[in-house]
C-alpha cells in the first residue's frame, strides 16, 4: 500500500498581515454591517430603543458600576444576536429562494435565539432596576 506523503505535511504557514490599510478597511466593512443592521432592520432598532432606555434609567438611578456592566453585556449580546440572526436570513436568502425545510429551521431558529436573548435581557432588567424601583414606588403609594 502506497502512502500519500502531502497528507503528513504541515500546512503552509500564513503570514499575518500587519499593514494599517486592510485593518481599516476590515473596521469600515464592520461599520457598514452595523449601519445596515440598524438601517433596514425593525427589531434591531426595537433593542437599541430599548437599550437606550436602559442606560437612560440606569443614569437616572445611578446604578453600580457592575450593574452598568451587567446591563452593557446584555443590551450588546442582544443586538449581537440580532446581527447574527440577519446574517443567518441573508445567506438563507442568497442560498436559495424555494421553500425549504432547512432553510425554515435556520431562520426560526436565529430568531428564536435572539427572542431568548431579549427575554434574559427583560429578566436582567428586572433583577438590576426593581430593587432600585420598588423602594421608590412604595413611598409614593
Amino acid at each position: 500500500m502506497e502512502r500519500n506523503l502531502d497528507s503528513d505535511a504541515a500546512p503552509p504557514r500564513r503570514t499575518v498581515d500587519r499593514r494599517l490599510g486592510p485593518l481599516i478597511a476590515a473596521f469600515g466593512f464592520a461599520f457598514q454591517g452595523l449601519a445596515y443592521l440598524l438601517r433596514t432592520q425593525r427589531n434591531a432598532q426595537i433593542h437599541c430603543l430599548v437599550g437606550a432606555c436602559a442606560v437612560a434609567l440606569g443614569a437616572v438611578l445611578q446604578i453600580a458600576r457592575w450593574e452598568w456592566l451587567v446591563l452593557v453585556l446584555t443590551i450588546t449580546l442582544v443586538l449581537a444576536a440580532e446581527g447574527v440572526n440577519t446574517a443567518i436570513e441573508a445567506t438563507v436568502d442568497l442560498a436559495t429562494t424555494a421553500r425549504h425545510p432547512l432553510a425554515k429551521i435556520a431562520k426560526d431558529v436565529a430568531a428564536g435565539t435572539v427572542l431568548l436573548c431579549a427575554l434574559g435581557a427583560v429578566v436582567v432588567g428586572c433583577l438590576i432596576f426593581l430593587p432600585h424601583l420598588l423602594p421608590m414606588l412604595t413611598r409614593l403609594l
